[in-house]
């Protein structure tokens, strides 16, 4: 028979292609279980998990995201196998060999004796794209091979690898087991010739037993491992998701030993009483004795295994064995003890034991709360020896229904979630632990507790982290065909019952992996994968085997039966707010992906959070999503870079539609991440009619271990701080105080600034696993009333005397040797101006309308908004000088009047083309300071404006910029929350936020005034003026022009100036989407006339921007 099926499956005996037959995607391979540690005692069980538990903010410091990262993924593979006697990684330096497809893989290569020196070597676990070998291929819906299921193409590289080992002597006369992690995305395995076995799914584990095929233990002889890993699979047509097609073994290879009768899956289950006071407690435990002679057949009437074997479970509190320096005897934790129930389930088609027991008053789980116990099965044969011990992480919560509700322990958790893929810049789909652990670090300091696993099972060590650092998940199966939407003649895996069983296994092997974690709350049924029987099959199963769980899935709607959440993507918020409104709609709506974070983006999400914090149903979301998944490619200057779809000459290819991340690829936040933590922070503050209101959003903690500390600020200057000493406030309530009766009212009745804003800060007092002492968990900034009206000072013409001069087309004006402008009439620009003789400017004052294209703006093809400002010609403008006129040349006042004509670049030569009509007045006084009054009268029919605002360019020495305005980080109109206004000070090259895609970046919200200088003081002020309201201000070494030329960061080139921005007005970034307009009406520019002022002024080492902006007031 098993020569038969060689002929059948195996390659290259025959032409049949196991990997072009949905109905055949697995043989001898092992029955999905939760991961297996084959420990010796309970004892080693306990000391295996005290050890693997010492993972905390300082683990994530050793993360590594450039080539170190290959030797650190084999180093990650050996520890995970750390202190267990019976289990061996297998990863390490294998022989490699790229064939161009199956066909013409080497005859033999399977066989112990073949030749294989000639072959390159390759680590596992990698990907192989990432070590040279063929190339990575970025797509997003299309599949980067002809849409024919379930054929893939001829031309399939197709991986060789070889590797050899020995069996230890202390594993004689014990099964042997071989387990891949994952591999993608088929793949056939053969030890010392004999074939193994055959499976598909890229992101589940595949066993097989190989005990039979093995050299004997202790032996002299190697055992030869042989791989051949295909491409592409007829599985490849289910793995359709928006992430990089990348192949080979990348998760680890392990070998395990058992006994002939061993524990083989186990389920623990905890169901609480009403009032949470105590915990019934079952495991269902599967045991394999199919190498021994028990008959246990149905008709037996009584069961022979248990007359030979005892199965016993035990409960540890794992969090008693941390925080004394004293030895911890790890038995002495035990919680409770589960007892066996003789009887074997036929019915429910659950050929087992069940064990049960009891626990009063359990600590449990929440991401608040990460309550961990350490779960033990032991396996006893008659004599009372362990024959097998098998244990994993365990938290005892509840998952639970309520109208429009998903509870945690009867509490509506609110969702702060982040998508997530598996991403290394360097090593593909290869994880290490400190870079997951950074993942997670970088997620609780952000206030995330939620994240769901796009959209594949991910690497089981991150549910293990996920569990002990208290993140709720979203786990999801790997299955998504988008590229079947761009196809509608061909028929739908999810309506074709030949690929039911594939999608049904990748749905049994997930929930079977991952069913004893804690953390997870959701099953999702894939993504992206329309809808239809084959769905209802899948949540089916699952209702069936764990009902403890809610399921999720997006396709068909977001509303199916086959859901327990309405889940949209991308739904705007007032969609949300009407479903959440419809009474016949009993389910919680959670967004499964929302603001799409390509770039810069992340706009509007102040929006989702203040209508998800209102609307009874609403239950929070998944940003889309965790980190821009760039690769690091080597450039021809051998210099390192971000690389993104078609940058290794992949085709087809979805280009930086890769780059969503709030991080780059090192994980180095987003500027859009202190948006993220402002909306999802838990405590929050705000002030009505007299009253300030500190609210407790948490579920299950208190304000107990927080420090609350206040700050005031006048017009930017500190000018007092201290603790807050509030009452401790219970989850989910809330303590008020009169603002008037603060520790701050006194320095706010004293206070003669025009604006004092009073700051709350909330930090931890003591560190976590994920933070340490003084980590910011939220922040709050109020403007307090003001005490007077403040009237704008207007400048008047009687300060100091100056000298102009006409000649030809250049009026010099000049006072003394303290600062001196030429303007050029022709052009109607201020040529140079110059402080103490230092150039300052060199390039004066235009117009502007236009930004570099961020990719927000390219979205929605023809309805796009660069589609119309381009269909506007708003993209390519001159500025004709139609008229420039000297209307006042007095010895302290000269008053010069600019009018323009916006036109477009090749269109110019027709008067009757004018788009844009911009009067420039500029009153230049004694003191040097320069009032500029701008009108804009727009030709109605434009789209709305990129901008409204004035340019000019900068001595590239003028690079410390001082700014009173939001910050210190970038900031937009529609991203700017969590921005304080303050004073803040950088130098031009740290403004740049290097997006590897560039675009209009660096910006700074509400902006008062703003100072460039250079190191010795000298430099120029600008400030809104005459009741101008703040602006938007950019400063940069890159244009407009060079922003929008390059493509990648390090493409772009450094002006020989500083290109800076003041706008009155700029449009929101936007972030409901990438693919479709959306920035909110209330952010967009409209056409309309427009009217503003501007001061500038000259500074010097004696000056600052705050005196000089103060000199503007007048106390009314």
């Amino acid at each position: 028979m098993s020569s038969l099926l060689n002929q059948i499956v195996l390659p290259p005996n025959n032409g049949n292609k196991a990997w072009e037959d949905p109905s055949f995607f697995r043989w001898r391979k092992r029955d999905s279980h939760v991961p297996l540690h084959c420990h010796e005692s309970v004892e080693g069980s306990l000391k295996y998990w005290f050890e693997r538990n010492k993972v905390d903010v300082l683990t994530s410091k050793a993360a590594i995201w450039d080539d170190g990262a290959i030797a650190k993924a084999l180093d990650c593979a050996a520890n995970w196998v750390k202190n267990l006697p019976f289990v061996r990684s297998l990863s390490g330096n294998w022989k490699f060999f790229l064939a161009s497809k199956p066909s013409t893989v080497p005859p033999e290569f399977c066989n112990n004796l073949y030749e294989d020196s000639s072959w390159d070597t390759i680590p596992v676990p990698s990907n192989w794209q990432m070590h040279g070998f063929d190339r990575p291929i970025y797509t997003n819906v299309v599949y980067p091979f002809q849409l024919n299921p379930p054929k893939v193409p001829d031309a399939n590289p197709t991986g060789c690898y070889r590797t050899f080992f020995h069996l230890p002597t202390e594993w004689k006369s014990r099964r042997i087991f071989l387990h891949f992690e994952a591999v993608d995305s088929s793949f056939f395995a053969w030890v010392n010739g004999h074939s193994v076995g055959y499976s598909q799914d890229s992101r589940l584990p595949a066993e097989f037993e190989i005990t039979d095929f093995c050299h004997p233990c202790g032996s002299e002889e190697r055992n030869c491992l042989a791989v051949q890993v295909m491409r592409w699979s007829d599985g490849s047509y289910l793995e359709d998701q928006d992430h990089w097609w990348l192949s080979g073994i990348h998760r680890d290879v392990l070998l395990f030993s058992k006994p002939k009768v061993f524990i083989a899956d186990y389920f623990f289950k905890s169901n609480l009483t009403a009032d949470f006071s105590s915990a019934d407690i079952q495991v269902e435990v599967k045991i394999d004795n199919s190498t021994v002679n028990i008959d246990n057949s149905f008709v037996t009437a009584k069961d022979k295994f248990i007359e030979n074997f005892t199965i016993e479970a035990e409960i540890f509190d794992t969090g008693s064995w941390y925080g004394s320096n004293e030895p911890v005897n790890l038995l002495a934790t035990s919680m409770a003890h589960l007892k066996m129930i003789h009887s074997v389930d036929y019915v429910l088609g659950f050929v087992g034991y069940r064990l049960k027991g009891e626990m009063q008053k359990p600590k449990l789980w929440t991401a608040e709360h990460p309550n961990l116990y350490t779960l033990v099965i032991i396996l006893k044969d008659a004599a009372g020896h362990i024959v097998d011990c098998e244990s994993c992480q365990v938290g005892i919560r509840q998952i639970t229904k309520a109208p429009k509700q998903l509870l945690v322990n009867g509490q509506p958790v609110m969702i702060r979630g982040v998508n997530r893929h598996e991403h290394h810049p360097r090593l593909g789909k290869t994880n290490l632990e400190p870079c997951m652990v950074q993942d997670l670090v970088l997620m609780k300091q952000n206030n995330i507790n939620a994240v769901r696993n796009s959209h594949y099972p991910q690497h089981q060590r991150w549910y293990e982290l996920c569990d002990l650092f208290g993140m709720y998940m979203i786990d999801e199966a790997n299955i998504e065909t988008h590229g079947f939407h761009l196809s509608p003649n061909v028929r739908h895996p999810t309506m074709e019952p030949c690929w039911a069983s594939s999608m049904l296994d990748r749905v049994i092997g997930m929930v079977e992996r991952d069913k004893n974690h804690s953390c997870i709350i959701a099953w999702s049924l894939g993504n992206e994968a329309s809808y239809g029987p084959n769905h209802s099959a899948l949540a089916g199963w699952i209702r069936g085997k764990d009902p403890s769980r809610f399921i999720h899935y997006e396709g068909g709607g977001a509303r199916t039966p086959s859901t327990d959440i309405v889940c949209p993507m991308y739904m705007r918020v007032w969609d949300m707010v009407k479903i959440a409104e419809d009474p016949a709609e009993l389910r919680p709506l959670i967004l499964c992906e929302y603001s799409h974070s390509m770039g810069n983006s992340t706009g509007n999400i102040h929006e989702y959070w203040e209508a998800i914090d209102s609307t009874f149903g609403l239950q929070g979301g998944f940003i889309w999503d965790w980190v821009d998944q760039g690769l690091l490619k080597e450039g021809v200057d051998g210099s390192k870079h971000w690389a993104y779809g078609g940058d290794f000459g992949d085709t087809p290819n979805d280009l930086n539609f890769c780059l969503n991340g709030l991080t780059w690829p090192d994980r180095t936040p987003h500027p859009a991440m202190h948006e993220v933590k402002f909306v999802y922070q838990p405590i929050k503050v705000s002030l009505k009619e007299g009253t300030m209101k500190i609210t407790n959003t948490h579920f299950f903690d208190t304000t107990e271990a927080l420090e609350f500390q206040w700050k005031v600020h006048g017009d930017g200057v500190e000018l007092g701080s201290g603790n807050l000493s509030i009452h401790n406030v219970e989850p989910q309530k809330s303590f008020d105080i009169k603002w008037t009766v603060g520790p701050w009212y006194a320095i706010w009745s004293t206070s003669d600034a025009a604006e004092i804003f009073l700051s709350i800060t909330v930090l931890l007092k003591h560190s976590t696993r994920w933070a340490e002492t003084g980590h910011v968990v939220s922040t709050s900034q109020i403007l307090l009333p003001a005490k007077q009206e403040i009237v704008p000072h207007i400048i008047k013409g009687k300060d100091a005397a100056f000298f102009t001069e006409v000649l030809d087309d250049t009026i010099h004006i000049k006072n003394q040797n303290l600062w001196e402008i030429q303007f050029n009439k022709t052009t109607g620009t201020i040529e140079s101006w110059k402080v103490d003789g230092v150039l300052v400017m060199c390039k004066g004052t235009m117009p502007c309308f236009w930004r570099a294209p961020i990719d927000n703006d390219k979205g929605g093809e023809a309805e796009s908004y660069l589609s119309k400002w381009k269909g506007a010609k708003m993209n390519d403008l001159v500025f004709i000088t139609e008229s420039c006129v000297a209307q006042n040349l007095t010895d302290n006042l000269v008053k010069i009047a600019v009018v323009y004509l916006g036109m477009p670049n090749d269109l110019k030569s027709d008067a009757s083309n004018v788009l844009y009509k911009v009067n420039f007045v500029y009153s230049i006084y004694g003191s040097g300071d320069v009032i500029l009054d701008c009108q804009v009268k727009p030709t109605s029919s434009l789209p709305p404006f990129p901008r409204v605002g004035v340019e000019f360019h900068l001595d590239k020495s003028m690079d410390l910029v001082k700014w009173y305005g939001r910050g210190p980080f970038e900031c937009y109109p529609d991203r700017k929350a969590a921005a304080h206004v303050g004073m803040y000070e950088l130098d031009v090259s740290r403004m740049h936020v290097p997006y590897i895609a560039p675009g209009e970046c660096s910006g700074r919200a509400d902006v008062r005034w703003v100072t460039f200088q250079n190191k010795d003081g000298h430099g120029i002020y600008a400030s809104i003026y005459g009741g101008a309201p703040p602006m938007q201000m950019n400063a940069s070494y890159y244009g407009t022009a060079e922003l929008e030329r390059a493509t990648h960061n390090e493409e772009l080139v450094k002006g020989d100036n500083i290109e800076v921005h003041l706008d009155h007005k700029h449009m929101g970034i936007g972030g409901d989407d990438s693919w479709s307009p959306c920035v909110h009406e209330k952010y967009l520019v409209p056409t309309t006339d427009y009217s503003f002022k501007i001061r500038f002024s000259p500074v010097y080492a004696s000056t600052s921007g705050h005196s000089i902006y103060k000199t503007q007031f007048l106390e009314n």
